[in-house]
């Protein structure tokens, strides 16, 4: 094994070691908080947003599906990572950007943020599977990229159900519904939502959304990134 390969090993090891860690005590409570406020919230707006979320991401993967690069097939881990992590560069500063542009303008620019930052956190993690060797012409391994998604974006718990999935990708992709109107939309949107409230409802404000939007924007771009690595890293040395 390469020395490289034996780095990426223990990044992996302290990669997986932060995904099954419980979630603090102050982390539980506010997801406590925001499940009640989910309640007050009526059916019909949740069905709404999650008609949208859903629309938005079909139109966005099937979309970006046209204009990715064809499967890479690196011999070299190191080749292959040098690569993903220029994109994820590219993107972050990207999504900083479109960040900074829509939280200058306050509720009416702050409103477009959400499917353009979708969509340049899609497109990344589609070059990301690209480069790993993954064919995403198959209906499967798009979805295998939503997991990456839901696995950053969610909180805890679904993280922890969602990582037992992907370990087991071999098997779990056996049991997928047949297309994605059978996908738990409603959970994705929830659980993306919840996870980004503070920092974008701060974003709405004018001017000083602008700063808000190009960190965030950027951290959580990076994060996605990051994820996306030691995703793509699991599935190739076949880890559980």
């Amino acid at each position: 094994m390469e020395l490289y390969e034996q780095q990426v090993f223990a990044e992996l090891r302290e990669w997986k070691k932060s995904i099954i860690t419980r979630q603090s005590v102050v982390n539980g409570l506010a997801m406590t908080v925001q499940a009640g406020i989910n309640k007050m919230i009526p059916d019909r707006v949740h069905d709404m947003v999650t008609r949208a979320i859903r629309q938005m991401t079909k139109t966005v993967i099937f979309g970006a599906r046209l204009t990715t690069s064809p499967a890479k097939h690196e011999e070299s881990l190191s080749a292959i990572e040098t690569n993903v992590r220029r994109k994820i560069d590219f993107y972050s500063k990207t999504a900083a950007a479109e960040g900074a542009v829509t939280g200058y303008g306050g509720i009416l620019l702050g409103l477009v943020d959400l499917p353009l930052w979708l969509s340049i956190k899609i497109k990344m993690l589609f070059e990301i599977a690209s480069l790993y060797g993954h064919d995403l012409s198959d209906y499967k391994e798009r979805i295998y990229l939503l997991h990456v998604f839901q696995l950053t974006f969610s909180s805890s718990k679904q993280r922890q159900d969602i990582f037992n999935q992907m370990k087991k990708w071999n098997n779990e992709k056996e049991k997928l519904p047949v297309n994605l109107d059978q996908f738990d939309w409603r959970t994705f949107q929830l659980e993306y939502r919840d996870y980004l409230d503070l920092p974008k409802l701060m974003q709405l404000i004018p001017g000083f959304g602008a700063l808000v939007g190009f960190y965030v924007n950027q951290r959580l771009t990076r994060k996605l990134g990051n994820y996306a690595m030691n995703a793509y890293r699991m599935r190739r040395f076949k880890i559980s």
